[in-house]
């Protein structure tokens, strides 16, 4: 067996008895929840899973399928595992601003980061110019005939009004270090409302199939779509634009938090961009020689020489590394720390004073809401990144001194 790998067969009793595929984990030195033993163990166990389940050392527990997994599959693609964040990812860049350039304090720019992009569950009042050409140009028309098919997709208000906007939960918009004190900026978001209406409607299409056709299921979560029905071909329309979508909201608040930033430094220019990328989306990819889907569900694509991000927690270290093109694992690595515990865990075991001081150094809010996001509920992102040096290299490490969160 491969450095790196365990077979969940090993280790955990095969639901299936005998007909699922292998379950190949990047674990060593990471926690498996037992819950999440068993979503993989129902997942494996799919007559259209294409070899075997990859899971990266992140993996825990998820809604619709397992945060950390990647789910090859032949013939169908399972829209709960894709989930309602579609195509939420990480973008990042690097900048020309160096430590010692910084104000003793954040607070300030932190606030006038939070003032120009929405956050939580905000949106822009009107659509910004930038905003609305992203709108017009790339996204609208598609949009419209997907909501022909799907007027139940349809939101209240535009959706164009939540491009460049962050969200709530996990998402964040970073202020970093790296290794010889230049500032990135890295943030985290996804398809915001349009593409949890997207997901939701379709896992009730899929779950409608399933009934249509008698088929029983192990977890109604599992439901799919078969290619070659029309309902796939829609949902493939409908998530790759959400996925598009997504990737222009990142790149909309990275421009608003550059002009914030110039707002505070005049000679601020960018050096690099590390990566604007998606880790929970689907693609057709090839793999063992064979065109199939790939769901990576909190997973980062790590093809050789491929740049990607690991973030950590609010007061942890961030990573941008390297692919390393690992055919075992569909060319993928980690998409963070990933959970430790359940947000209601997190706020019933840590307390206002903990959080201060996991996030200590770092401007960012200390008050009960963000109590579920704190440090402790996360995995050691460095016994994550010791799991995968068969995935991914580190390229630059990044620590917080700015973190808004909705």
């Amino acid at each position: 067996m491969a450095r790196g790998f365990e077979t969940l067969g090993e280790r955990y009793p095969a639901v299936t008895a005998g007909k699922a595929v292998p379950v190949k984990m990047w674990t060593r030195g990471v926690a498996v929840d037992e819950g999440a033993a068993v979503q993989l163990q129902r997942t494996a166990g799919l007559p259209f899973i294409h070899r075997h389940l990859a899971v990266m050392p992140d993996v825990h527990l998820g809604k619709g399928s397992t945060v950390g997994s990647v789910i090859p599959t032949r013939g169908a693609i399972i829209p709960a595992a894709v989930g309602v964040d579609i195509g939420c990812g990480m973008c990042a860049v690097r900048t020309n601003i160096a430590a010692s350039d910084l104000p003793d304090s954040l607070g300030t720019i932190r606030s006038a980061i939070e003032a120009a992009v929405p956050v939580g569950q905000a949106s822009h009042a009107e659509v910004p110019g930038a905003v609305g050409r992203r709108w017009q140009e790339g996204l609208m028309q598609r949009y419209e005939v997907i909501a022909a098919k799907h007027p139940e997709i349809v939101v209240k208000k535009s959706a164009a009004l939540q491009i460049g906007t962050l969200g709530g939960g996990n998402h964040f918009i970073e202020l970093c270090l790296d290794e010889v004190d230049q500032l990135w900026i890295m943030l985290h978001s996804g398809s915001r409302g349009i593409g949890n209406r997207i997901g939701q409607h379709f896992i009730a299409k899929a779950r409608r199939e399933m009934e249509r056709l008698f088929i029983q299921l192990p977890d109604r979560d599992l439901a799919y779509l078969a290619e070659g029905s029309a309902l796939f071909d829609d949902y493939v329309e409908a998530v790759g634009w959400a996925q598009d979508y997504a990737m222009e909201n990142r790149q909309a608040m990275l421009e608003a938090v550059l002009a914030v930033l110039r707002g505070f430094f005049p000679a601020l220019a960018t050096v690099a961009t590390a990566v604007n990328c998606h880790h929970n989306y689907v693609e057709r990819e090839s793999h063992f020689g064979a065109e199939i889907w790939v769901t990576r569900k909190g997973a980062v694509r790590a093809r050789t020489g491929e740049l990607g991000i690991i973030p950590g927690s609010m007061g942890a270290k961030s990573f941008i590394v390297r692919g390393k093109g690992d055919v075992e694992s569909f060319h993928s690595c980690s998409h963070g720390a990933g959970r430790l515990m359940s947000r209601t865990e997190a706020v019933r075991r840590f307390t206002l004073g903990d959080h201060a001081q996991a996030t200590a150094g770092v401007e960012c809010r200390k008050d009960a809401g963000v109590i579920d996001e704190t440090p402790g509920a996360y995995k050691d992102i460095d016994a994550v990144m010791a799991a995968q040096v068969d995935l991914v290299e580190i390229v630059h490490t990044l620590k917080q001194v700015v973190c808004v969160k909705g």
